[in-house]
């Protein structure tokens, strides 16, 4: 028995274990799709837990398990058909109800049931922008009245006074000597930081809710089945208390970028109206049956925070030295933080027309 299949037998599969074969090329986590033999029992997938990343595995877990319970939950209300392609089923281990396992050189590992005949798309335009958007506004609705209380995956993940906070912190040490050439963005930044601090200031006042939000929402985070339909979100790893503005503006910062993250041809980078029609449609459809009011009127807020933020990580870590993200030549952080900042500057020009493309969706 090979290594794989000795982490395998520690879960409550049924079937014969046929082969075990890498499966995607997941940034995070290491997977493995593993075939058992005949058509009668499902097939699995294995993955290990990156825990560098996600330090508490039991409250990542925890939370998965809550999420994925309560979605099977309102789907079986609903009457829905196809429910086991439509939300994620994780297994316990042999000997516990827990849904991880340890292994000797203390990595973790954890198994689903692979969803069979479905896909996932990376194509970035309207059409697929419309089913992410009625995705996660779905994800997020069907989550609204969650009992369970979920912790914190990664800490002050999409917090902006403590990004903000990291920021002033590097330019304080200025470790590099760099702070001088970048002056002019850390001036841009502290111009705009009341206001792009926001939800934060909102919530103290009692008027924003925390919600539970995936935290990663991308076109590649949803499967469809063999019609085009969504299927089911994925990628549940981030899933946590946080302001709707997460899922909405994080996928507008990548998707509504005509430029790439890092082009370092500015005249490139733009926000693109089209992309965002497209995922505030869909958007809306699913989830202004729980949203507050406040919560609409700041989603062009929520558009701009993602480009300011990410602009304000990159910065700190080229006045750091470039110790956290990965550069593929010197000042590639500073490339990404004048991109960063140019896509803020074109949707801060889009505002109104947000705020009008919104206002007609809801009449």
């Amino acid at each position: 028995m090979n290594d794989l299949e000795y982490i395998v037998s520690h879960f409550a599969t049924v079937g014969t274990v046929g082969e075990i074969a890498p499966l995607g090329a997941g940034l995070i986590n290491d997977s493995y799709k593993v075939t058992t033999v005949g058509n009668e029992t499902p097939d699995y997938v294995l993955q290990r837990i990156n825990h560098d990343i996600f330090t508490d595995v039991d409250m990542l877990q925890s939370n998965i398990e809550a999420v994925t319970r309560h979605i099977r939950h309102k789907l079986e209300m609903a009457h829905a058909t196809d429910i086991d392609r439509k939300v994620l089923h994780f297994l316990s281990v042999r000997d516990g109800v827990k849904t991880y396992w340890r292994d000797d050189n203390g990595n973790y590992w954890r198994m689903m049931v692979f969803i069979p005949r479905a896909k996932t798309y990376t194509t970035v335009n309207p059409v697929y922008s419309y089913h992410a958007g009625t995705a996660f506004g779905n994800f997020e609705a069907m989550l609204a009245d969650i009992p369970d209380t979920l912790g914190e995956t990664i800490p002050n993940f999409h917090n902006m006074e403590f990004r903000l906070q990291q920021l002033h912190e590097a330019v304080g040490r200025d470790a590099c000597g760099r702070v001088a050439e970048v002056r002019y963005y850390i001036d841009e930044i502290q111009r705009r930081a009341t206001d792009m601090c926001r939800a934060e200031q909102l919530h103290r006042d009692g008027e924003l809710p925390r919600r539970v939000c995936h935290c990663d929402t991308k076109v590649d985070n949803m499967m469809f089945d063999e019609n085009g339909h969504v299927l089911c979100v994925i990628d549940l790893d981030t899933v946590m208390p946080s302001f709707v503005f997460s899922d909405y503006g994080d996928f507008l910062r990548t998707a509504g970028n005509t430029g790439q993250e890092d082009d370092p041809e500015l005249e490139r980078v733009n926000f693109n109206m089209e992309i965002f029609e497209a995922f505030t449609r869909g958007y809306l459809e699913t989830a202004r049956q729980f949203l507050l009011p406040v919560e609409i009127d700041n989603l062009p807020y929520a558009a701009a925070l993602f480009p300011y933020m990410q602009c304000v990580r990159f910065l700190a870590d080229y006045i750091n030295g470039d110790v956290y993200y990965k550069i593929q030549y010197p000042g590639h952080n500073l490339v990404r933080t004048r991109a960063q900042f140019k896509l803020l500057q074109s949707v801060e020009q889009h505002y109104d027309d947000m705020h009008r493309f919104i206002d007609g969706l809801m009449v």
